[in-house]
């Protein structure tokens, strides 16, 4: 079971960075800030502009719908990327189903789900999904830009950028029968680069402190949670916290989320940043390709891992 305590993370507010007049120290100090919440708790809460209330209701309100489709349909969702896909129905996550959706800032790709999704089109839902998934796109780049300025490392922003790929995934967890256990998402640190969690109306997530208690995160419909993944450590040589969290299913109602990955693209050798390995910090990671870390990790590997990255090409 988990805490019945929250825990009290960071909110930082990336709406000033829309004032054209934004002074640098103000920047500066966000900075500061979003790097000092990542190395101590992995996460932040942030608060953007741009996702009204009125967005969010229609892309949740496309969310359930989705999920209430034949699964016929929802089986059309598919990906040669693992964990992309509709996922369903698994003996090991009963109360779990995703599907997720490729580069969504871009217009053409929602457009083409939309089309799978629904045959006769639904371009009021594709344009709303589009311009969430852009909003955080945009707040991903930032944090990732704040955290690399912070540590010197601006000239390697760019190359960076282009190891990424981009996930939205749509998540439902249905409510536990009386019988069933609560677990919605087993305790994991993501893999990936940066992962942006949204919940909206049921509470549900859980992060593991330092000191060992899970702790609830409050329910706040007009604030993100970006979160570090074990890739962005590899680049950074162990420099963030990355947080193992999970989902409890607590309230007798379906939860619904959105995730928005930022994801290696294969085919790339991934490793430490030269700037971030001297003697005082000696390299914690060997490079690895994130697709070939995928088929260990799927075809079972060393077991089943919550730092499956580290597990994999720690040192």
């Amino acid at each position: 079971m988990g805490s019945e305590e929250y825990i009290q993370l960071p909110t930082i507010d990336f709406s000033v960075l829309n004032n054209q007049k934004l002074d640098a120290r103000v920047y500066d100090s966000m900075k500061t800030e979003v790097l000092e919440a990542l190395q101590k708790y992995g996460c932040f809460q942030a608060s953007i502009d741009g996702i009204t209330p009125e967005l969010q209701k229609s892309v949740y309100g496309a969310a359930k719908h989705l999920f209430d489709l034949p699964l016929e349909t929802k089986n059309k969702n598919v990906s040669t990327g693992m964990f992309i896909g509709y996922m369903g129905n698994s003996p090991r996550l009963p109360l779990y189903e995703s599907m997720g959706i490729e580069e969504p800032y871009i217009a053409e790709k929602v457009e083409n789900f939309t089309n799978l999704m629904w045959p006769h089109g639904n371009p009021q839902v594709s344009n709303d999904i589009h311009l969430y998934a852009k909003k955080l796109w945009e707040l991903n780049a930032m944090t990732r830009k704040m955290v690399f300025e912070s540590l010197d490392l601006d000239k390697y922003l760019d190359e960076h950028n282009e190891l990424a790929n981009y996930v939205l995934k749509f998540n439902k967890y249905r409510a536990p029968e009386p019988n069933e256990a609560n677990l919605g998402l087993h305790s994991h640190a993501d893999a990936g680069i940066m992962t942006i969690l949204h919940q909206y109306e049921v509470e549900g997530l859980e992060i593991l402190t330092e000191d060992g208690n899970w702790l609830r995160v409050k329910l706040s419909p007009n604030t993100f949670i970006v979160m570090t993944g074990e890739t962005i450590n590899v680049w950074l040589n162990g420099r963030l916290h990355v947080p193992l969290h999970r989902v409890i299913m607590r309230e007798n109602m379906t939860r619904y989320t959105l995730a928005f990955f930022e994801l290696p693209r294969t085919g790339n050798l991934l490793k430490a940043i030269d700037d971030m390995v001297d003697d005082e910090h000696p390299s914690l990671y060997k490079p690895f390709d994130y697709g070939e870390f995928i088929k260990f990790y799927v075809t079972g590997g060393q077991g089943i891992q919550k730092y499956a990255v580290k597990a994999y090409c720690g040192v």
